[in-house]
């Protein structure tokens, strides 16, 4: 790796362990999607008016394979029996991270700002001792927050934006919980150019990172 991609990756593995929120691109042959990703934990209602303000893509939990195991927390594909379920086929990775989605029973909707961030933050808090946390006890699905399980070795097994986000995490020493977001293009229609994503994250004085400097050094 180069100076400039290590510091890069330092920079993201800092700003991630104070709370702040971070830009990583994948890969310009998969999603070629850039991603604003938050500490779960540290998600409060301002952090989920920016993710759906700024990012605008779909507002997602990425946990570790271990902490889905521990909540028994399925893939969504192998739980539809639906014929849309069948011939998931996809042009970017052999299968979706997709699990279920879910509110915490203390919210009201599920889908204010305010509800929003008490499922995530809780999801995240709850993430530090998955064994200790009845899940239904505490979140109920369907909601309004999407779960993402991420691949038993990570960065090894897959490199979405669900195992960049949680080996970042982890990279961290933080709970393996993560907010990602896509960054979306009001004007195209399409997913913000990388171009687009760093002058964003320039702008707001927030870490950008490539997916695959972050693969290099963690995976």
């Amino acid at each position: 790796m180069s100076q400039q991609s290590n510091a890069a990756v330092d920079a993201a593995i800092a700003a991630y362990r104070r709370g702040e929120p971070i830009l990583v691109h994948d890969a310009a042959d998969r999603e070629g999607e850039t991603d604003l990703i938050y500490p779960a934990h540290a998600v409060d209602a301002d952090a989920v008016a920016r993710l759906r303000n700024d990012a605008g893509g779909l507002i997602c939990v990425a946990l570790s394979d271990a902490v889905a195991e521990a909540w028994s927390l399925p893939f969504m594909q192998e739980q539809l029996d639906h014929p849309a379920a069948a011939d998931h086929e996809l042009a970017y990775d052999e299968r979706s991270s997709f699990s279920l989605t879910v509110n915490h029973r203390d919210s009201f909707t599920g889908i204010t700002d305010a509800d929003r961030a008490l499922t995530i933050s809780r999801l995240g808090e709850s993430a530090r001792a998955p064994d200790t946390l009845e899940f239904a006890a505490d979140f109920r699905a369907p909601g309004h927050v999407h779960l993402l399980r991420a691949a038993p070795e990570l960065l090894g097994d897959r490199q979405g934006h669900t195992e960049l986000a949680v080996a970042l995490a982890i990279a961290a020493d933080q709970p393996p919980a993560a907010v990602v977001c896509e960054m979306l293009d009001d004007e195209t229609g399409e997913a913000l150019s990388p171009a687009d994503a760093r002058a964003y994250a320039d702008r707001n004085g927030f870490a950008y990172v490539e997916g695959a400097d972050l693969i290099a050094r963690l995976a």
